[in-house]
């Protein structure tokens, strides 16, 4: 038998098909068809270039094989294949090599750097990827509205799409794809770019089959620019839904920490108008800690001050306000310890952390140091977290 090796893989369950990792690898060993995003074996030098763009975690995946799965066997995949046991080499000191090989390149291979997220044990299943690049939805522009002041240099929009007579099952914290019209600089389709759905379930409307998209206009951003000058009436092409681990555990007794900054409030509006129609007399059980430069550039700040205290507890950060000095979430997590460190101490506490990647270290640092505090080692915690799906980290 040939001697085992390593073969990266991306999990096709908990990949969002955002592509940014096949635009890092300076291999090109990253690929994608309509359905799938994978890697090639032949080409993957294992230089780890993709792992630290992945927002999901989906990347960080890997197998000890016999032989290679193929590109053609990884696009047909639904999910990740499970390590499988390889045949013995034969002879005694053959085998005690083989497995000192293998236990070698399986060490090697689960020490990947970000650790596999799970979904909340109460979570509903999750539909993924029913539409396609190939198979496209196509939904209608109800509504667009500007979320930051007119002043303000950060134009965030809300918009509203109709699905029609069209399913979208998506859940709480999924994502759906929107492909702009047009070609790329090299005369390509452009890819559908990601934006988590900021409606709950039963729509943005409850009963109506029509969902909402949280969008930042980004200068020079081609798919961000087509959807914020969308108007009523327009069609779009639609992805999805994505995303099978970042979602809202049913549990009524779960108690949700939501750190966010800009656009990474999506989700936590869709979590929070979820909560608010199934159990809206709960209380004490949903945090919000929200970042931004300033409260003109905080989407939803005026929706969100109507929610009672008693329902969520809301915490606001901002770096570029007028005669204050800067704070950011990190810092309004510290102020909250207490509250933070009962969580932490919590079976039933979950966090989630959404937004830009610069948020995620001053994150981790603060919640280190709030669990110092109490005792408690941070990445071991942080990781028994991960594994019970109780922590989730989408950052882009």
């Amino acid at each position: 038998m040939n001697a085992p090796l390593k073969q990266h893989l991306i999990d096709p369950e908990i990949c969002i098909r955002c592509y940014t990792c096949e635009m890092a690898c300076p291999e090109e060993a990253i690929t994608h068809d309509d359905n799938n995003v994978v890697v090639d074996a032949d080409k993957c030098n294992f230089c780890m270039d993709c792992i630290p763009v992945c927002p999901t975690g989906s990347i960080d995946n890997w197998r000890v094989v016999a032989e290679p799965y193929s590109l053609d066997d990884q696009f047909e995949w639904m999910e990740l294949p499970p390590q499988e046991d390889l045949p013995d080499a034969g002879g005694s000191e053959n085998d005690e090599a083989m497995d000192d090989a293998m236990a070698a390149l399986l060490a090697e291979a689960h020490s990947g750097a970000g650790g596999k997220a799970r979904a909340p044990d109460s979570a509903s299943k999750p539909v993924i990827n029913m539409y396609n690049l190939g198979k496209p939805a196509l939904a209608k522009v109800q509504g667009n509205y500007r979320l930051t002041e007119e002043s303000s240099d950060s134009d965030v929009r809300h918009i509203i799409l109709d699905m029609a007579g069209v399913p979208m099952p998506v859940l709480e914290g999924q994502s759906i794809g929107i492909i702009a019209p047009g070609k790329d600089a090299e005369g390509n389709a452009h890819l559908p770019r990601l934006y988590s759905v900021s409606s709950p379930r039963d729509g943005e409307r409850p009963g109506f089959n029509n969902i909402s998209l949280t969008v930042k206009r980004e200068e020079q951003g081609v798919c961000s620019n087509y959807v914020c000058d969308l108007k009523p009436g327009d069609e779009v092409q639609v992805t999805g839904p994505f995303g099978s681990t970042f979602l809202l555990p049913s549990d009524p007794d779960a108690d949700i920490l939501m750190v966010c900054t800009g656009t990474g409030s999506a989700p936590f509006r869709a979590f929070t108008m979820r909560r608010q129609r199934v159990a809206p007399h709960e209380s004490g059980r949903m945090t919000l800690v929200f970042g931004a430069r300033r409260p003109a550039e905080l989407p939803y700040f005026g929706p969100l001050k109507k929610i009672p205290d008693a329902f969520m507890s809301k915490h606001f950060a901002f770096s570029r306000q007028d005669g204050m000095p800067k704070q950011y979430v990190q810092d309004r997590l510290r102020e909250e310890a207490e509250r933070v460190g009962q969580l932490l101490q919590n079976p039933d506490g979950y966090i989630y952390i959404c937004g830009l990647k610069a948020m995620e270290q001053g994150v981790e640092e603060a919640l280190k140091d709030i669990a110092r505090g109490l005792g408690l080692e941070w990445t071991e915690l942080r990781d028994q977290m991960r594994e019970d799906g109780r922590y989730h980290v989408e950052t882009y």
